[in-house]
């Protein structure tokens, strides 16, 4: 094995992965060190999958317990929950996905080396007794970790969203700590399963950082499942012992203990992330950082985008920044939400002359159809130039719904484009059709 190639990326995440295969194609030799005895890091291995998968388990029994509304009958059967069953799935789902990855590994031809990684004062990288040097670029991708709470560390029956993703028995009981995308996706997922959910929020609404009106809907959808929804309210750590499972989803930290920044010299922000620029180039020569590890939203997608741009730079080539705004957030709790942009409190604070388009799914024929006519479709516009600054989706298929608007923006088209655009009948995305022209002024079915 070569103790020296082009380009080093430490950690084999959504990020790293991706960074390391555009190398590969850029014809640089390309090594990866991941510590973990599997590729794929967090986000396949322990979150965004993991989670998917259970998700999809409980969005197919909602869909069975519906189904006499659509002239399916049980006879009067309940559906059963096979947990193990659940569980074997997703351990399939984790190992067809993380054997991808390794598949492109050898494709690409890129080196996978065992072993925790940190740098040395020289921007080398030494993992046990062997220190590798890479000509071109170190690409730091290790993600983030869980943190505990004030007066609540993780032990005993309290977890993180990991162990909650791995949980081998349904608990009776559940208390989630934090309404933001992953406690709502842990909290809608298990309750719908048959475990009884508190959901608890400091803030006065659940998925707070989203537009208030999907915030309410959402929290809507929420109740109407059964989870015992607690905003304005924190955690109190004697209560503990009140539930089989307390998951703390109310944050993560960059993942840099074993890095050894400071022996670089790498800097870092006020909050403890790694300071970048445009590029993703650390404040050390030929050092760059994605990912969890860097300032923006804490997204898989948004990784990988970043470990290109890291690459392409590296080898010479010319990059353009993410504008973060314009990135998609998802969530894949019951309702979805999908969103990019400003809400509408935002883009008003921010002195826009705002128009505003929201329909619900029952305005158009699909929604009907599909059995979801709460969903909210939202659009926040600017009046002079009809810009986009955001949209905001919550319901069935949200997270797929919000890519054309992104698409849209991207492509430097507003919402008086989306309005003229045929869209295919009957289907979900004439809401976002219709939702631009009630921005534009002149909603058809509404």
């Amino acid at each position: 094995m070569s103790d020296a190639f082009d380009v080093i990326v430490i950690g084999s995440g959504p990020g790293g992965y991706v960074a390391a295969i555009r190398s590969a194609q850029l014809g640089l030799s390309t090594a990866v060190i991941e510590r973990d005895d599997v590729v794929g890091g967090r986000c396949l291995n322990y979150a965004c999958i993991p989670a998917k998968a259970v998700l999809r388990s409980a969005d197919i029994l909602s869909e069975v317990r519906d189904a006499g509304e659509f002239g399916i009958n049980l006879n009067g059967a309940e559906p059963t929950v096979d947990f193990d069953a659940i569980s074997e799935r997703r351990t399939k789902v984790i190992g067809t996905l993380t054997g991808g990855v390794s598949g492109l590994f050898k494709k690409n031809g890129i080196e996978l080396i065992s072993g925790e990684a940190s740098l040395t004062a020289e921007g080398d990288v030494r993992v046990g007794e062997t220190t590798y040097t890479a000509k071109t670029a170190v690409i730091l991708a290790t993600g983030s970790v869980k943190k505990p709470l004030p007066g609540l560390d993780f032990g005993g029956n309290v977890i993180g969203t990991e162990e909650a993703w791995a949980l081998t028995e349904l608990p009776k009981t559940l208390a989630v700590i934090g309404a933001g995308a992953s406690g709502t996706e842990i909290a809608s997922a298990y309750q719908r399963l048959g475990s009884q959910v508190t959901l608890y929020e400091g803030l006065d609404r659940v998925l707070p950082t989203e537009d208030a009106d999907i915030s309410k809907a959402a929290g809507r959808g929420f109740k109407k499942q059964g989870i015992e929804v607690k905003t304005n309210t924190f955690f109190d750590p004697a209560a503990v012992g009140d539930y089989d499972y307390v998951v703390i989803a109310a944050g993560r930290a960059p993942d840099v203990t074993a890095l050894g920044l400071d022996v670089a010299g790498i800097a870092l922000t006020d909050d403890g992330h790694i300071k970048v620029d445009g590029t993703l180039k650390t404040s050390k020569a030929k050092v760059y950082a994605i990912g969890d590890l860097v300032p923006g939203p804490a997204l898989a997608h948004k990784a990988s985008d970043e470990g290109i741009i890291a690459v392409e730079a590296a080898a010479g080539h010319t990059t353009h920044p993410i504008s973060y705004l314009d990135i998609p957030r998802a969530t894949f709790c019951t309702p979805n939400v999908g969103s990019f942009g400003l809400t509408e409190e935002q883009a008003r604070e921010q002195g826009y002359d705002v128009t505003v388009g929201k329909v619900q799914y029952g305005a158009v024929g699909a929604g009907t159809v599909y059995g979801d006519r709460t969903g909210v479709i939202k659009i926040i516009g600017e009046k002079k130039y009809g810009e986009m600054l955001g949209a905001h989706i919550v319901g069935t298929r949200a997270t797929e719904l919000i890519q054309e608007l992104v698409n849209v923006r991207l492509l430097e088209g507003g919402y008086a484009e989306v309005a003229r655009m045929i869209h295919g009948h009957p289907t979900l995305s004439e809401g976002v059709m219709e939702a631009a022209r009630a921005a534009d002024g002149w909603l058809i079915h509404g």
